[in-house]
């Protein structure tokens, strides 16, 4: 889908002047890093120009819409991603331990990761939401087809998907708190977008740290990916999924 196609009358373009009149001050006696998603301090307005700029397209207002109307699903599909990330970090944190710079990141995602699936999970227990059975969607495996092999490579490649995984959930995070009428959920969104947005940095860092030149080409070549996953039909609605068929 060219980007010609989207709507920038709709919510999906609306969050970059939106989010500008978020609230910038926050409440100090409230915690940062709370289990309960009632005691989070007030979201500090977030610039997302670099996320918009990092990934190849935005989200369809198609998208917006479908998640929206099964928002329960796209909540736990939340939750779901949430609990990869961690595991995923878990994993890494085992194999490649050389690294000063990578454990401390890494271990940091996985604490973050972990107090966010929780969060959800109170989301999801608030709202009388019962867990369900959901299927993996083709995102990450997509990308994921055309990670490299061969080490430090095949690192560099994972971090790097790592990095639109973060930049693509800030970005819907941004568009559905613009338009859900769930004031707490908005707020949650918006309160998420601080540590989404500064973990796809973190990875790309990271992922230049390791190669021993420059990595754009290998970013470009994932932006590409990523942008079709997300333009292009998808026969299932998850967080990343691609455009509802």
């Amino acid at each position: 889908m060219n980007i010609s196609d989207y709507d920038h009358k709709t919510v999906s373009l609306s969050a970059d002047q939106d989010l500008k009149e978020i609230i910038e001050k926050t409440d100090p006696n409230q915690p940062e890093d709370s289990v309960d998603v009632t005691q989070l301090r007030t979201p500090l307005k977030v610039d997302l120009s670099p996320i918009y700029e990092f990934l190849g397209c935005r989200t369809t207002q198609t998208w917006v819409e479908a998640a929206l109307n099964n928002l329960p699903m796209i909540i736990q599909d939340h939750a779901n991603c949430e609990k990869k990330a961690a595991g995923t970090a878990m994993n890494l944190i085992f194999r490649y331990e050389f690294s000063y710079d990578l454990q401390r990141k890494l271990a940091q995602l996985i604490r973050e990761e972990m107090l966010h699936y929780e969060q959800v999970l109170g989301i999801m227990h608030e709202r009388g939401q019962d867990w369900k059975h959901l299927s993996a969607g083709r995102y990450a495996k997509g990308m994921l087809k055309h990670k490299r092999t061969h080490e430090p490579a095949a690192m560099i490649d994972i971090l790097i998907i790592g990095a639109f995984i973060e930049a693509r959930s800030c970005e819907r995070f941004a568009a559905l708190a613009e338009v859900t009428e769930d004031t707490r959920l908005a707020k949650y969104y918006r309160y998420l977008l601080k540590s989404e947005s500064r973990h796809f940095e973190d990875y790309l860092t990271l992922a230049q740290s390791l190669a021993d030149e420059s990595i754009d080409d290998r970013v470009a070549l994932f932006r590409e990916v990523e942008s079709e996953l997300i333009a292009s039909p998808d026969s299932e609605l998850r967080f990343h999924s691609g455009v509802p068929g």
